[in-house]
């Protein structure tokens, strides 16, 4: 799988002109409170919500992550959901995945979840799931976002019935017990493990289901203020976990982000284990035991070729998307397969929840692992990858810059098969992605280091 690639248009799913819908990027809309997301607009989507369902008074489960500003935005939620006439069902501080989760447990009309996933407290933001647990679809997304350009022209003009707003009680419970049932045979009595929260949505359920399963735990940043939320701890700081495991034995840890949809992982050697890891620990022991649906994982572009080569060796079929947990989930509800997942974490097991779940994908690599440490893990032998972030006046230029694409070729060439260039526009900030594989870290370095030196000449 070496070659030069960029994510064109129709690779990033579109399928012609997509529907308008500025507001949503690829995880809901998210963006600094007081400026993109406040009360005003929170209380907008709420109302527009109630119409993207079927039902007439739609019940509609609202969870959230720590951050100082959640309360108020779950508060103007709730009362754009009532106000549309819907049923808002507040189901306290949860992990995205128990959102997506409960509402098809209770059979509810929508999930919503206030939260900005690994952001810095500063920014918050809201993602819909349906009533089959899946994040909504660009048209339905469309659909809410024409109900709050039409919010101003609803003053004066014919109200809705007001529906409630009231408590879910036991939310945390209902997930927890699913956990359970899941993970019913993995006993992880006698295995020392730590936990970094990030100060997030699992700062409670996440130990707790470790604790029923007999693990011995330490944990980190469980001490939410809503100030702290992913700040030096969690996944997108995993340094300071890996530091803790190797320094105290443990048999390993497991460092969820803000909203615990992803989780990475580190040894007793203090090495950092990666999403692309752990999703081929699952994929061979999901296969060894026949459960792996349709003998195929789905993951991004980003994935490590080494990933390509192990699960080649194994027999397992790999599909490949662009960059995104829903673009995987598109990719495994189309092939009817379960498992896939992101690099960075995002790891989906549609026989748990249509969703990534952090919490689910570290008791599954323990599962995999069936009483070996982590650091015995053998599923794949990761190729060095070497990735910089240049930033550009317009990331889309790239599609257009022949020099870049020429360099770019020129690299691929020089692999000779052994490796591969991935060039990319961000779909979130004004960067092109420049990423090399290659046999060892000097060539992938070397290579990484001319490829940038010419996007930053024609982009920068």
């Amino acid at each position: 799988m070496s070659g030069t690639s960029v994510a064109p248009p129709a690779e990033r799913g579109s399928t012609g002109d997509p529907p308008l819908r500025p507001l949503f990027g690829t995880d809901g809309v998210r963006g600094p409170v007081g400026e993109l997301i406040t009360p005003e607009l929170a209380l907008a989507l709420g109302r527009a919500a109630t119409g993207v369902t079927p039902a007439s008074a739609p019940r509609v489960l609202v969870v959230r992550d720590t951050r100082e500003s959640g309360p108020m935005l779950e508060g103007a939620l709730s009362a754009g959901i009532a106000a549309g006439g819907g049923h808002a069902l507040l189901g306290g501080v949860l992990p995205t995945p128990a959102c997506a989760l409960i509402v098809t447990l209770l059979g509810l009309d929508l999930g919503v979840v206030v939260s900005a996933s690994h952001n810095a407290y500063g920014d918050n933001g809201i993602k819909f799931f349906g009533a089959d647990g899946m994040k909504l679809s660009d048209e339905a997304e469309a659909q809410i976002e024409a109900g709050v350009r039409a919010e101003p022209d609803r003053r004066g003009g014919p109200s809705t019935p007001p529906g409630r707003v009231e408590p879910l009680y036991g939310a945390a419970a209902d997930y927890l017990r699913a956990l359970e049932s899941r993970f019913a045979g993995l006993d992880l009595s006698g295995r020392r493990i730590v936990l970094d929260c990030a100060n997030g949505a699992a700062h409670r359920v996440g130990p707790e289901i470790f604790r029923r399963l007999g693990a011995e735990i330490e944990v980190l940043a469980d001490r939410p203020d809503g100030r702290n939320i992913n700040a030096g701890c969690g996944s997108t700081h995993v340094e300071s976990l890996a530091e803790r495991v190797a320094a105290g034995g443990f048999d390993a840890g497991f460092a969820f982000d803000g909203d615990a949809d992803r989780v990475l992982a580190a040894d007793r050697r203090g090495e950092v284990v990666d999403g692309d890891e752990l999703i081929a620990l699952a994929a061979l022991h999901l296969r060894g035991e026949g459960r792996l649906a349709g003998n195929g994982v789905a993951v991004t572009v980003m994935t490590n070729h080494g990933f390509h080569r192990a699960m080649e060796a194994a027999g397992v079929e790999v599909a490949t998307t662009a960059v995104g947990d829903r673009n995987v989930l598109l990719e495994l509800m189309h092939r009817d397969w379960a498992l896939g997942g992101e690099q960075s974490g995002h790891i989906i097991d549609t026989g748990f929840v249509a969703s990534g779940d952090g919490v689910a994908a570290a008791l599954l690599a323990l599962e995999a692992l069936s009483g070996a440490e982590l650091a015995e893990r053998n599923a794949m032998e990761k190729l060095p990858q070497c990735l910089r972030n240049v930033r550009v006046r317009d990331r889309e230029a790239v599609q257009g810059a022949a020099g870049v694409w020429a360099a770019a070729e020129a690299e691929d060439r020089g692999l000779a098969g052994e490796g591969r260039v991935l060039i990319r526009p961000s779909g979130t900030e004004p960067v092109v992605r420049v990423m090399v594989e290659a046999p060892t870290r000097e060539r992938c370095q070397d290579a990484l280091a001319r490829l940038v030196d010419v996007v930053e000449r024609e982009l920068a």
